[in-house]
């Protein structure tokens, strides 16, 4: 054997050996993947029968869309960021919104205060001239003009009087009976009126005390 026929030999053996450990790994890949059940044979089949051509142009489009997909989920986390943006920035508008609400009402209760007590106010001065008048001077008349400005101050903030006559009946909710006395009223209606109440827009502010005949 020449020199030449040696190495032709050993160059093939290589060969072999090259071809038997890449047989080798794709058995054992083809094993595996078998064993985990992902092996599709008619891809496998596809991709034998195809050229690397074919192969190339194949995983360029799979690629293609992998950066599509890519970007369509980057396009919807700069959404998702952009209402949550927009929802923190509504949150704090109606923290806001419900804050100037709140000034706003307790603004205007102050202002109805200070127009009821500006009307009381004109109702005390009055009496105060009432009480200036020289003791010899009849004041009946101008407290009974107070009194009726007062009722009008009551009446402008829906304020009635609660007054019962003697024999009405009693109303638990809007009377408060102080005691049974001898009356010649019917038994169990009411006798006198210890105090007057009020009620205000129909709720009761203070309750009537009267009295309740015992009967004749």
């Amino acid at each position: 054997m020449t020199e030449q026929d040696a190495a032709d030999a050993e160059t093939d053996a290589g060969e072999d050996e090259v071809g038997a450990a890449d047989e080798e790994r794709v058995d054992e890949s083809t094993a595996e993947a078998e064993t985990d059940g992902e092996v599709d044979d008619e891809l496998v089949e596809r991709i034998a029968d195809s050229d690397a051509e074919s192969i190339a142009r194949e995983l360029s489009g799979l690629r293609a869309r992998v950066d599509e997909l890519e970007a369509t989920v980057e396009e919807r986390d700069d959404e998702v960021e952009e209402l949550e943006s927009k929802l923190k920035r509504k949150q704090a508008d109606f923290q806001n919104f419900k804050k100037r609400m709140e000034k706003r009402q307790e603004q205007q209760k102050k202002r109805a205060t200070e127009d009821l007590v500006s009307r009381l106010l004109d109702v005390r001065d009055n009496l105060r001239r009432a009480l200036d008048q020289d003791e010899d001077v009849d004041i009946r008349d101008g407290v009974e003009s107070t009194l009726r400005q007062f009722d009008d101050v009551l009446d402008a903030e829906d304020v009635e009087v609660v007054e019962p006559e003697p024999g009405a009946e009693v109303d638990p909710e809007r009377h408060q009976v102080l005691a049974r006395v001898d009356s010649d009223q019917p038994e169990g209606t009411i006798a006198d009126v210890h105090r007057p109440g009020y009620l205000m827009a129909d709720a009761v502010l203070r309750e009537a005390q009267v009295t309740v005949s015992d009967g004749e």
